[in-house]
């Protein structure tokens, strides 16, 4: 068995931001007209008036102040509310393989390769713009890299899973060096008409290389000590968008068919269960959680995260131990907790440990625990 190491990362940023004040006001007039053209209604008591958001609301309920999304006129106009971007031909590289072909070159650039280099390709994200060819194969190509690829889903989950893959493959030696890309187009499957959700997400792009410790050239690395995934089934986190609709008549447009769920289960379910993850994965290694100089969580919502921490080191935790990109990026699906990490750990020192951890829908959990070398 091979020694693994994390070599490099890479995050693609997408060009636009939209503020919580610029988003409020877009659903505010969406508001406004909805309850304008349905008075009737609502006055015979047969519809429910649809209320106003606001950006003290977003905040306290999450924690997130902006986004960054591909395209922002569609989402900010009130008769549409949702990104406008346009069909590409077949011959053309898609969408996701472009932000994911940006990010790749990052990450191969800090480690030291190149695309010749890599022998798989792992796309995981929590959607994929199409079925098949899969877009890791796309990625593959665009890229120039060898080998093989392949699309993984697990939800906000998606990176750590894959890393465990990529963990696998290298330290068996059936894979040399391993690319993971998190391609997520998050602002086409949020609901961005539902004042519950309408906040949540943004989109972005992360790659991360990993390869065989006595191959890496580059300068920061990171040994991963081990890994660890769970999956507990919850319909509380939910989208039922799917090949099978067209075929079972349903209604393309019908909410189920976006990002939708119960936000107070999920926080009160969720944490405990990513809490007591982390610590017995810490346990197994012989590591306790106060010897961990960082935690890279899933960047989903402020207070989980703080009591999640709250519960592994038994007190209040700042950024430096738990470093916070919620509120710029807002919930970037499976990339937050990489972003954490591409973000927050030039300071660390040699030998210094952390976990990289996400989780969500499924219900879904992955740590991955590292050392820098």
């Amino acid at each position: 068995m091979h020694s693994v190491v994390i070599s490099g990362t890479g995050l693609y940023q997408p060009p636009h931001v939209i503020t919580n004040a610029e988003l409020v006001e877009a659903f505010n007039r969406y508001v406004d007209l909805q309850n304008t053209e349905h008075a009737e209604a609502i006055a015979a008591g047969t519809r429910a008036a649809l209320v106003h958001s606001s950006v003290e609301f977003i905040e306290k309920a999450s924690g997130i102040k902006q986004r960054y999304v591909i395209e922002k006129d569609g989402v900010l106009d009130p008769t549409r509310m949702y990104p406008r971007f346009e069909e590409r031909a077949d011959d053309q590289l898609s969408l996701m393989a472009e932000i994911a072909v940006d990010a790749a070159r990052q990450a191969l650039a800090a480690a030291g390769r190149k695309p010749e280099d890599v022998d798989a390709v792992f796309c995981s994200a929590a959607n994929m713009q199409r079925a098949y060819p899969a877009m890791a194969v796309e990625i593959q190509q665009a890229l120039g890299a060898g080998g093989y690829g392949f699309d993984m889903n697990v939800a906000c989950s998606s990176a750590t899973f894959a890393l465990e893959q990529a963990y696998n493959a290298v330290r068996s030696g059936a894979s040399k060096c391993v690319l993971i890309v998190n391609p997520e187009i998050t602002s086409a499957h949020l609901e961005w008409k539902d004042r519950d959700c309408h906040f949540i997400f943004g989109d972005v792009c992360t790659a991360i290389v990993v390869e065989r410790a006595d191959l890496a050239v580059a300068a920061e690395q990171w040994e991963i000590l081990g890994t660890k995934l769970a999956t507990q089934f919850s319909n509380n986190i939910r989208n039922n968008f799917g090949f099978m609709n067209k075929a079972e008549d349903s209604d393309p447009d019908a909410r189920d068919k976006t990002f939708r769920q119960e936000g107070r289960k999920v926080f009160k379910e969720v944490v405990p269960i990513a809490a007591a993850h982390i610590e017995n994965h810490l346990a197994a290694l012989h590591i306790q959680p106060t010897d961990v100089s960082r935690y890279w969580l899933h960047q989903a919502n402020l207070g989980m995260n703080q009591l999640v921490i709250k519960k592994l080191v038994g007190g209040e935790a700042g950024a430096e131990i738990a470093p916070l990109i919620l509120d710029t990026y807002a919930n970037t699906a499976s990339a937050g907790s990489v972003i954490a990490f591409h973000e927050h750990r030039a300071n660390l020192k040699q030998g210094d440990l952390g976990v990289i951890c996400s989780f969500g829908a499924g219900y879904s959990v992955g740590s991955v625990i590292v050392k820098k070398r």
